[in-house]
């Protein structure tokens, strides 16, 4: 008989109980629980060197990253960003009173399409928001020589993007700053959490003023901070979680290929592509059901639903639809062709290490079957 347990498009990767109680012993001998801890510490240090990077200071979640990303470089007025993306990308704009500016993505890439930036920017702009989606490398060097030629900072929403190279080298090193997230959901989790990736000394130690209300000793305080700490709890799960890297991102690179390979034939299903050179992390699996498909993008997200298998579609619909934000003059649907494309036809498939070949094997028969 066939499994009919319900999947998910994703799962948390958690690894054996028994390997994480000793962190959970050291955490409650030692009674430090935050604040910098020593895990907390450790993690910044691995973390930075498993990554390829300089600097990297932890958060408690990726939106508060983001948030005091765009305090530390003092961002103001009107930032670029994309509409194809998860709402904390715009919302971090507006908890620091920035008007988001919102520009159409690449089709083939999902991400900001830089041949559309320059005629976004305004006497008022001041950054470059963009974001790796699904873990696919935005064009840096086109968008790193536009922030040049108009003195523009630039910070990467990497949510997507933990350990993504390009050519053998970090995409978290370009821009002025990259935002990562740790959440549950994510390749990498500590539960919850998030980081911010650093080019120097200088603006870390700013951003750990930040994260930490302002305070620089017992009585100085520098800045007018927030909590952003991650705690000990949680920088024990990511120490251990970084010892399972390798093989869970084998595994996600396996059944991404069992999906390529069932659907490579059908000219209406189309999946996501890396770049040559890429080593990706496939955080997501996105199949975008093109519209000469026999059944619509929603009849297949129903049809899967109604067989316990939980597709989502991300991202839809675009953040620029949301109330606080369609008022905007570049939210008009005329202004997003293909973002509006994108997120009516895209729904992402599940892709997890633990991922029973079975359920795999279902859910794509399922799939074909409405091809035929």
């Amino acid at each position: 008989m066939i499994s009919q347990r319900p999947v998910f498009v994703t799962e948390p990767h958690l690894p054996p109980l028994q390997e994480f109680i000793p962190y959970l012993e050291k955490i409650w001998a030692s009674k430090r629980l935050t604040n910098g801890g020593p895990f907390h510490q450790q993690l910044e240090s691995e973390l930075a060197a498993y990554l390829g990077v300089q600097h990297l200071s932890l958060f408690a979640n990726g939106t508060l990253a983001l948030v005091t990303a765009l305090q530390a470089l003092r961002i103001s007025g009107e930032v670029i960003t994309t509409p194809y993306t998860f709402a904390a990308t715009a919302h971090s704009l507006l908890w620091n009173n920035i008007k988001p500016v919102f520009v159409d993505v690449d089709p083939a890439t999902c991400n900001l399409d830089p041949d559309r930036i320059e005629e976004a920017i305004t006497p008022a702009t001041t950054a470059i928001l963009p974001v790796h989606c699904y873990g696919i490398p935005c064009n840096v060097d086109r968008i790193q020589q536009i922030a040049d030629t108009y003195g523009l900072k630039v910070i990467y929403d990497a949510a997507h993007a933990f350990g993504v190279k390009q050519d053998g080298i970090s995409i978290l090193n370009h821009g002025d700053l990259a935002v990562l997230s740790f959440h549950a959901t994510k390749v990498f989790n500590t539960f919850e959490g998030g980081a911010i990736v650093c080019p120097d000394a200088k603006i870390k130690q700013r951003i750990d003023y930040l994260k930490n209300f302002g305070f620089a000793d017992e009585v100085t305080v520098v800045a007018p901070g927030i909590n952003g700490k991650m705690n000990e709890v949680c920088a024990a799960m990511g120490l251990l979680q970084l010892r399972h890297m390798s093989q869970a991102l084998e595994s996600r690179t396996t059944i991404h290929q069992r999906y390529q390979d069932a659907f490579k034939d059908i000219p209406s299903l189309r999946l996501l592509q890396g770049p040559v050179g890429l080593e990706w992390n496939h955080a997501y699996c996105p199949l975008f059901v093109g519209p000469d498909h026999p059944v619509s993008r929603d009849a297949l997200y129903t049809l899967l639903k109604s067989h316990h298998i939980h597709a989502r579609r991300y991202f839809y619909p675009l953040v620029s639809a949301f109330p606080m934000y369609r008022g905007l003059p570049s939210a008009a649907d005329g202004h997003l062709p293909h973002a509006h494309a994108l997120a009516e036809q895209v729904i992402c498939l599940p892709i997890y290490p633990t991922l029973q070949d079975e359920d795999q094997e279902r859910l794509i028969d399922i799939v074909l079957r409405t091809a035929r």
